[in-house]
């Protein structure tokens, strides 16, 4: 009677084994379906709200785009590390659910320690010497934000490559072929998604078909490497903003149409441009607070971007229009549940 007992306990375990490796299969099996990427598109969607910070060498030479390769010495925040806890405070204090830091923008220059060029953070040359996205990432998890990466792709949009270099010197457009420097670019993309595993999206601005690159390619080569990322990609003709072309559509401040039915996103400004500029003011938190509900209404989150200065600390005015956003938003919230009928 105890062996029988026994065999049949064993039955089940055997049975539960398998049929656990099978959900884990199938959930594995899922990351390539069409229904898989609806779910990455859901969960992202119900986020509604994040941060972009547009940091890089542009913050130094006080304009949007840099042009040429600037001296590493010139990404000096004049600080032994900078602030990332302020950030991802700011961002918590506005209700936000997740950042996005533009790791390596026109310029070429990068954030983190690339073993594919020197062209970084930790050049003899640049006195900061610290993996600013691994702080980046460690601040914001530890607040329990989600964290995405943008990485800038070169684009024959960016004009002479001799003028907006876009990929580090190891691969300098200007003397290398289009297939290398698409080649460099993924293996830049695959380090980031290798060595930052909490990195749950991918941003990239100027990546087009027109370069070598389709949408297929770029999402088999990042899903090969982490199945749940989801992707975004900024498209360089403005004639086709907001339409699909990796997981999800992106719009520069400006919202999508009413009737959209395209997982997307909508980029804003707190205050006037991306990069930060000593001319800045910041924006009101009330005209701010008007624009999300629209964002979100229309299939898409929004991501407002806040732009840290030379010394790699946000704004006061912008870190107090945060933190008014956040309290208006609990407002917007809480009159939204009393608006809604009474359900007997």
């Amino acid at each position: 009677m105890r062996r029988r007992k026994l065999f049949g306990i064993l039955c089940l375990l055997i049975a539960i084994s398998v049929e656990t490796s099978t959900v884990w299969a199938t959930e594995k099996e899922m990351t390539n379906t069409k229904d898989s990427v609806k779910v990455l598109q859901d969960k992202f969607l119900k986020l509604k709200f994040g941060m972009f910070l547009h940091y890089n060498m542009a913050t130094y030479k006080g304009v949007q785009w840099v042009q040429g390769y600037a001296d590493p010495s010139t990404f000096n925040p004049g600080v032994d590390t900078i602030d990332t806890d302020a950030w991802a405070d700011a961002a918590v204090s506005a209700g936000m659910k997740y950042g996005v830091l533009t790791v390596k923008h026109v310029g070429g220059f990068c954030l983190w320690d690339s073993k594919y060029t020197t062209y970084d953070v930790m050049h003899s040359d640049c006195p900061y010497k610290k993996d600013l996205v691994a702080q980046f990432i460690k601040s914001f998890k530890s607040r329990g934000l989600k964290v995405g990466l943008y990485y800038c792709w070169r684009h024959p949009g960016f004009g002479d490559p001799n003028k907006h270099k876009v990929l580090p010197p190891e691969c300098d457009p200007a003397t290398h072929s289009l297939e290398e420097q698409n080649a460099f670019q993924k293996k830049q993309i695959a380090e980031l998604l290798e060595k930052y595993p909490d990195v749950f999206y991918i941003w990239n601005d100027g990546l087009d078909p027109k370069m070598g690159v389709t949408a297929n390619e770029a999402l088999t080569h990042m899903r090969g490497i982490r199945p749940g990322v989801i992707v975004s990609a900024n498209w360089w003709d403005w004639k086709k903003k907001g339409q699909p072309y990796v997981d999800l559509a992106v719009t520069e401040t400006k919202h999508f149409p009413k009737a959209n039915t395209v997982p997307g996103e909508t980029c804003w400004t707190l205050e006037q441009s991306w990069f930060w500029n000593k001319t800045f003011t910041t924006r009101k938190a009330e005209n701010i607070a008007k624009e999300i509900p629209i964002a979100n209404s229309r299939k898409a989150n929004f991501l407002l971007n806040v732009a840290p200065d030379k010394n790699g600390r946000l704004m006061k005015s912008s870190v107090k229009a945060l933190e008014k956003l956040g309290k208006l938003r609990k407002l917007q919230k809480e009159s939204q549940q009393t608006a809604q009928p009474y359900k007997k």
